[in-house]
């Protein structure tokens, strides 16, 4: 009986699989990416009821993170801050600016339209619930805010600027000697651990620091800084 059937058919059913196979793991490749915190909340930048910019307040006025951000330093939770921390300044400054409409709503009684009800920002970061993160264990250990939240001071509009994920945390957790700073440098964003060397030597088994990771390590050191990796460390 002739063959119905070409010689290339016999190297179809290879073929076939090959290309499911490609696909399958086009697929599972994208999904692994795309579906990771770091592809889905970085650069998360939400548009804010007040377009306050850090760049002006910290960068050119210098205002201390703690102003704002209370909680931080003393608490495992930080904060955003409320009308009354800013109606401090701008009750004096930019009074007539529309941008801070919903602030005078909020806080002026003589405004048009006052109702006194506190300003809704729309948070930034936010760790899951089953995920325990304390701010003042972080910030007293030497931990800056510029480490979790980038350069904040350089921002018009706040973004999300690392993951936070767990594989993120605990890169930091095997070597936090990379992060480590002195405490009077914790809130200063513009810290260079080379030039914080230079102005002030220092020196640890006779052999001067000149690194980040030197003088991370003897930080690590002095401040008895071991952080746990194993899980009940952030899932309580």
């Amino acid at each position: 009986m002739a063959n119905f059937f070409p010689r290339w058919s016999n190297l179809l059913p290879l073929q076939i699989a090959v290309c499911l196979g490609t696909a399958v793991g086009g697929i599972a490749l994208a999904f692994a990416y795309y579906a990771t915190p770091k592809a889905q909340v970085v650069g998360y930048q939400p548009a804010q009821p007040i377009p306050f910019s850090h760049k002006i307040h910290v960068d050119q006025l210098g205002l201390d993170c703690r102003y704002c951000h209370s909680f931080a330093e003393v608490s495992g939770h930080s904060n955003v801050p409320s009308g009354n921390t800013c109606w401090n300044c701008h009750q004096h400054v930019q009074r007539d600016s529309p941008k801070l409409a919903p602030l005078h709503k909020s806080m002026d009684v003589n405004y048009p339209g006052y109702d006194g009800k506190p300003i809704e920002w729309v948070r930034v970061h936010k760790a899951p619930d089953y995920v325990y993160f304390n701010h003042s264990a972080h910030l007293a250990r030497g931990i800056s805010c510029q480490s979790c939240h980038g350069d904040v001071n350089k921002m018009e509009v706040v973004y999300q600027a690392e993951s936070h994920s767990m594989g993120w945390c605990l890169d930091c957790h095997n070597a936090p000697e990379k992060h480590l700073r002195p405490l009077e440098e914790v809130y200063n964003f513009k810290y260079d651990a080379e030039k914080y060397l230079a102005a002030n030597p220092t020196y640890q088994d006779g052999k001067r620091l000149k690194t980040q990771e030197e003088f991370g390590l003897l930080i690590k050191d002095m401040f008895h800084v071991h952080p746990k990796t194993s899980c009940s460390t952030c899932h309580h």
